[in-house]
């Protein structure tokens, strides 16, 4: 009878200390936010650029610039991270990474992680017929340059290329169509990644699928036309609507499968 009140007991403490970690974890991650959000509005205030920002962070800055004057700089038409600047266009640089072996988009960012920079210090990674580019601020260029020798196990070089080289790119999608019960972000996810609703649900507490470049706790979530998530293994994805509804109560959906070339 003890044993069992012990084991209780310890479950109980267990437990209060996860929903601690979890809460602590919670408000460090939001005061990193703030953070974030007010270093690149006052830069704007200030007369400067912003550092590069994506679609939810870019959301939140122009949320706190009312009454501010700013223009929006995408270094080429489908940018999806841009700057917010003022007066000069923003200072940045492209970079080409020379390599014989082929690399893949998570490699590069994992590559550029590893590094402790932040994601709104590089914008947009390319990779082109067998190139590979990404773009930086002017101020990490020399640290960037002289320690990233090697992406995941393969040996690179950098090299400056003008901006004007990617100027023209456009995204490359594969077209995929599936039928679905619901809308729900977990059935589609459940569908891509062939497994039951209830295994999906541990990529959800696992962080491991981003929704609008948020991580999504809800699995209950419905997807409206254009939202982008990824999950992780699985690839990105964009949400392209209802193609046509079935006879038995469900969908004909379209995605958008971002792909490395």
């Amino acid at each position: 009878m003890i044993d069992k009140q012990v084991n209780r007991l310890v479950l109980l403490v267990l437990e209060l200390n996860k929903k601690i970690i979890y809460n602590l974890t919670g408000d460090k991650m939001a005061q990193k936010d703030y953070y974030i959000v007010k270093k690149n509005v006052d830069k704007i205030i200030n007369r400067n650029q912003t550092n590069f920002l994506d679609p939810l962070l870019l959301k939140k800055v122009i949320s706190k610039l009312k009454g501010y004057d700013y223009q929006i700089y995408y270094p080429y038409k489908e940018s999806e991270k841009v700057i917010l600047y003022t007066d000069e266009l923003p200072n940045i640089k492209l970079l080409e990474i020379i390599t014989y072996d082929k690399l893949s988009h998570r490699e590069i960012m994992g590559s550029l992680f590893g590094m402790n920079l932040d994601s709104e210090t590089f914008g947009d990674i390319i990779i082109e017929n067998g190139h590979y580019y990404i773009m930086i601020i002017d101020s990490l260029y020399n640290l960037i340059t002289n320690d990233l020798k090697m992406i995941g196990n393969h040996s690179i070089k950098l090299k400056e290329v003008p901006l004007q080289t990617i100027e023209n790119y456009r995204h490359k999608y594969e077209k995929i169509e599936m039928i679905v019960s619901s809308l729900r972000i977990d059935t589609i996810v459940s569908k891509i990644a062939g497994t039951s609703r209830d295994s999906v649900k541990k990529l959800f507490k696992e962080g491991l699928i981003v929704l609008n470049y948020e991580k999504v706790n809800k699995t209950n979530h419905l997807l409206r036309e254009g939202d982008t998530f990824s999950i992780r293994k699985y690839g990105k994805y964009k949400y392209m609507g209802i193609i046509k509804n079935t006879k038995k109560g469900g969908y004909i959906i379209g995605l958008d499968k971002y792909i490395d070339e």
